[in-house]
């Protein structure tokens, strides 16, 4: 990994995020001390060169509409030179004049690049309902695009411009040695706090790579890459109308990977790995959230029941509080197992809370209070449930309820 992370590190990408003014109307007057992710609101991340392109996308059935603008293109296999990206205003549920409103965006943006209109993909988030406005964002496009470079800080603007309710940065980035010690860079970046459920996708996730990979390969990885890692967050068990992930691969590197090679092999779980990175840390940044927890099942029957109960557990309300107030109260915990929908012997399950075992065969076990107490006052708080009916596995990424949470999502839109 590399000890800075940001989305221009594999050759051939450029970045940039500016302020349109759709966070803050008074550019001019911005104060320097306040941190970049609170008035950034556009953001480009392109290549010198056409790019094979994957993409997986949100299950909602309602679908914004720079996004499914996105898969139309996505899915034509067509080669693509860059994305961008808007914060405040997901684009969505606003009729045929979100369609146009995304093709004009992009066309503005083809117009500076030197590029056809549907070589870029667009991506909104934000409040759903209101149209773009293009009037500021038009204004921002010779500037977001005469910024472009592969300096780290355009790079970091242009994360930054994606955040909505994010507190940190989500930048990812590797370096591989193939077999024949060539290299290639792969570097992610993600926006993601809230509205985040599986399935896919969790957020607007982009990710870079100068492999030249073709379209059906990289998303064939991409798919096998999410399905443990963004498919297995939840913070607060709604599915965003505006979420995807996209692998943009420019082959700048001029190292081909092949479908059944080793090289592919190593590809694969380069992008396995950084996609887990980044899903850690949008459970971590969950809205109002003080407390990162992993749900893992084991022993279960089937693929599914384990599925249903990390899925229940993670998504418990009840669950999320206690560990919230640090509160050792498992019987939640038990309960959301058993309304799950998994079968199993409830007078075989054993719980564990960061290593302590508080449920033994279905029953209480006499644990050390203080103990549990000290453990849940961590950041980090594992839980572990053994059904001992099989030999399937399966986790979930999620993060505790707080007042916070409540403050953030009560007054969303004002």
């Amino acid at each position: 990994m590399e000890d800075i992370s940001y989305i221009t590190i594999p050759a051939g990408f450029k970045a940039n995020g500016v302020a349109s003014g759709m966070k803050c109307s008074d550019r001019a007057n911005i104060n320097p001390d306040t941190p970049k992710y609170t008035y950034l609101d556009v953001g480009l991340v392109a290549s010198d060169t056409p790019c094979t392109v994957a993409g997986v996308y949100t299950s909602n059935l309602v679908k914004g509409h720079s996004l499914v603008r996105s898969i139309g293109i996505i899915e034509s296999k067509k080669k693509v030179r860059g994305i961008i990206v808007n914060s405040k205003n997901a684009n969505a549920a606003v009729g045929k004049a979100g369609i146009e409103d995304a093709d004009f965006i992009a066309g503005a943006v083809a117009k500076e690049l030197g590029c056809s209109p549907d070589e870029i993909l667009t991506a909104s988030t934000g409040v759903i309902g209101s149209r773009l406005p293009l009037d500021l964002i038009s204004a921002a496009i010779p500037e977001l695009v005469s910024g472009l470079s592969s300096s780290e800080e355009t790079a970091h603007n242009s994360e930054y411009a994606m955040m909505t309710t994010d507190t940190v940065p989500k930048e990812v980035s590797a370096e591989i040695t193939l077999a024949d010690e060539r290299t290639i860079r792969i570097a992610g970046q993600a926006k993601g706090s809230g509205m985040i459920h599986p399935n896919l996708a969790t957020m607007i996730g982009i990710f870079t790579t100068d492999a030249d990979i073709d379209a059906d390969l990289l998303k064939k990885m991409l798919k096998d890459a999410v399905k443990y890692t963004f498919n297995r967050v939840s913070v607060d068990g709604d599915t965003s109308v505006c979420d995807m992930v996209v692998v943009l691969a420019n082959g700048a590197s001029g190292v081909k990977i092949e479908e059944g090679s080793e090289d592919a092999d190593v590809f694969a779980e380069a992008l396995r790995s950084l996609c887990e990175d980044i899903a850690r840390m949008i459970a971590s940044d969950g809205e109002g959230a003080t407390k990162f927890v992993e749900v893992e099942v084991y022993g279960a029957g089937s693929e599914a029941d384990a599925k249903l109960i990390v899925s229940a557990v993670a998504k418990s309300p009840l669950c999320k509080t206690a560990f919230y107030g640090m509160d050792a109260n498992c019987g939640r915990i038990l309960t959301a197992v058993g309304y799950s929908g998994a079968k199993f012997d409830p007078e075989h399950v054993d719980i564990k809370l960061s290593g302590l075992l508080v449920y033994k065969d279905g029953v209480a076990a006499d644990f050390d209070e203080d103990e549990a107490s000290r453990l849940l006052h961590e950041h980090d708080i594992k839980v572990e449930i053994f059904l001992h009916e099989g030999d399937c596995y399966d986790r979930m990424f999620t993060c505790d309820f707080s007042h916070d949470y409540v403050t953030i999502n009560g007054s969303y839109r004002t």
